[in-house]
């Protein structure tokens, strides 16, 4: 699948303010399953330099650096990306991974996806559920959580803020796709998955007008690598999504970090995102 993203992202402040350096994230990471065809980002004011790097996990980054004052900014992204991954499952298991309790043999490298931040709670009622179901097939754990997220957990939109613990996803019942693929990833975690936050964009409706970034989840498998699993639509990933970064948290994943420097000094955001299907 072929598909065409615009993505503009402005910044309106209510004084000239001065930008400090800001990490973009949003060139399609270089993968396996999707092939860049064409890309363009354009940066208002124009830094005195940016440069394009790859970060500790992987993810294709611009770095840009400021040096004078500024009302207003605006980051736009153009780029057109081929999606290879027709099947999710085109694979063969590795070190007896088909199975839950295998350990890693990358364990050393994996050890910071393997960590659980969130203290157990009602996730872990949902992770023993599954893994019962599961009679410890790593597959079926996998497949059979992502669709009960998505049948437990309403999707909303949530413009701003950090995503909720697990704990507030399930006690709210609903959640944004960051909270969904948090809660996730927590589940995997607790059964000795190796587990990230990926953000990116999914093909949807060609029809529909308004589109958002999106986020959902890897697991780490031997012999498959990183496999993507959307909870919030209940399906694993194949070649409707575009990958633009993926790391332990939405943090390291945000499309846009950085900052400015004005005392009193406010900023006003709004994004134009365009999808459109090859």
């Amino acid at each position: 699948m072929i598909l065409r993203v615009q993505h503009i992202t402005s910044y309106k402040y209510s004084l000239p303010v001065f930008l400090e350096p800001h990490i973009i994230r949003l060139n399609p990471r270089p993968d396996p399953a999707q092939k860049q065809l064409f890309s363009s980002l354009r940066i208002y004011p124009e830094p005195v330099c940016h440069v394009q790097v790859l970060d500790c996990c992987g993810n294709l980054i611009t770095h840009a650096w400021f040096d004078k004052l500024t009302q207003d900014s605006q980051i736009v992204s153009e780029f057109e990306v081929e999606t290879l991954r027709v099947n999710p499952f085109d694979f063969l298991w590795l070190e007896g991974s088909d199975k839950l309790g295998f350990e890693y043999s990358e364990k050393k490298c994996l050890e910071p996806y393997l960590q659980n931040k969130d203290s157990p709670g009602p996730q872990l009622d949902i992770t023993q559920y599954i893994l019962k179901k599961s009679k410890g097939s790593t597959l079926y754990f996998l497949t059979a959580l992502t669709q009960e997220i998505f049948e437990l957990i309403e999707s909303v939109i949530r413009e701003d803020g950090a995503p909720y613990t697990p704990e507030e996803t399930l006690r709210l019942g609903k959640g944004a796709c960051r909270d969904v693929a948090m809660l996730f990833c927590s589940c995997c975690r607790e059964v000795g998955l190796a587990a990230r936050f990926v953000s990116g964009y999914q093909a949807g409706d060609p029809d529909t007008k308004e589109r958002h970034l999106h986020a959902w989840a890897e697991v780490y498998l031997p012999g498959a690598g990183w496999r993507g699993f959307d909870p919030t639509l209940g399906l694993a990933v194949a070649d409707e999504h575009v990958t633009i970064a993926a790391a332990v948290d939405p943090e390291g994943a945000a499309a846009i970090s950085g900052s400015f420097r004005k005392t009193g000094a406010t900023a006003q955001m709004s994004t134009v995102l365009e999808i459109q299907h090859g």
